[in-house]
C-alpha cells in the first residue's frame, strides 16, 4: 500500500473522530446549540476529507484507465443494473438476518441520519453524495484493492465488508453491509471503474433519503410490519 493511501486512511479517521473535540469548541465559540454544533462540524468535516482524499488521489486519477476497464456505456448499464443487484443482496441478507437470527428489520445508524436530515435539510449531501465517494475510494479502492492483489475477491471483498460494517457502529447487521460490500466489489473489479461502484452507493443512499424523508415514522414502522408479514407467508410461517 502506497504511503498517500495511508495518508487517506488516516485522513478519514481523523475525519470521523474530530467531533469529539471541535464540537465542542464550535458549541462554545458561536451562538448555536449542542445538536447544531455536532451537525455543522460533521458537515465541515466531511467535506474538508472529502477535498483533501480527493487531492492525495489525484496520482490515481490522472493515470490512465486499466486496458482491459469498460468503456462509458458499459459502466454506465453496470451502474444501473448494480443498483438492483444491491437491492437484491441486501433483501437475502435482511431475510436471512431476521429469519435465521432474529435480528429486527432496520437500522439504527439510518434512523439517527434520517432524524438529522430532517432537522438539518443541508445534512442530506452527507449520506447522499460525501460519503459514498469517500467510503468507496476508501473500502473499495484501497483496502479491498490491497486485499485482493495478496488473497482472492472472496476474502478481501469479506475482510473490506467487516470493517464497513464496523465502521458503521452496526455489526449486527455484517450481513447487509457485506451483501452490498460483495456487490461494490464485485463491479469495481468488473468494471476497472472505481466510480461504478461510488454511483450505485450514491443512488441507494439518496433514494434511501428520498423515501424515508417523504414518509412519516408511522409509516415507516407499517411498512416494516407489512415487509415482515410478506417474509413470513413466505417461508410459509
Amino acid at each position: 500500500m502506497t504511503k498517500r493511501y495511508w495518508y487517506v486512511i488516516l485522513t478519514y479517521i481523523i475525519m470521523q473522530f474530530s467531533g469529539i473535540v471541535f464540537a465542542p469548541l464550535l458549541y462554545v465559540l458561536l451562538p448555536v446549540t449542542e445538536n447544531q454544533a455536532v451537525v455543522y462540524w460533521t458537515i465541515f468535516s466531511f467535506i474538508a476529507g472529502l477535498v483533501v482524499v480527493l487531492l492525495l488521489m489525484r496520482p490515481d486519477m490522472r493515470k490512465r484507465n486499466e486496458r482491459d476497464a469498460s468503456d462509458v456505456g458499459s459502466a454506465v448499464l453496470w451502474a444501473i443494473g448494480g443498483v438492483f443487484m444491491a437491492y437484491f443482496s441486501q433483501a437475502i441478507a435482511s431475510f436471512i438476518e431476521t429469519e435465521l437470527f432474529g435480528i429486527s428489520i432496520g437500522s439504527q445508524n439510518t434512523q439517527m441520519i434520517m432524524d438529522i436530515s430532517r432537522a438539518f435539510p443541508l445534512f442530506i449531501i452527507i449520506p447522499a453524495l460525501v460519503a459514498p465517494i469517500l467510503e468507496e475510494i476508501i473500502f473499495r479502492k484501497i483496502i479491498f484493492g490491497g486485499l485482493y492483489r495478496k488473497t482472492n475477491f472472496f476474502i478481501a471483498a469479506l475482510l473490506s465488508a467487516l470493517i464497513f460494517a464496523i465502521i458503521h457502529g452496526e455489526p449486527e447487521h455484517i450481513l447487509i453491509y457485506g451483501s452490498m460490500g460483495f456487490v461494490f466489489a464485485f463491479l469495481y473489479v468488473k468494471t476497472k471503474r472505481i466510480i461504478v461502484p461510488i454511483i450505485v452507493h450514491m443512488a441507494m443512499n439518496s433514494i434511501s433519503v428520498i423515501v424515508q424523508l417523504s414518509l412519516s415514522p408511522e409509516d415507516i414502522e407499517r411498512m416494516q410490519k407489512q415487509l415482515e408479514q410478506l417474509q413470513m407467508i413466505f417461508i410459509g410461517g
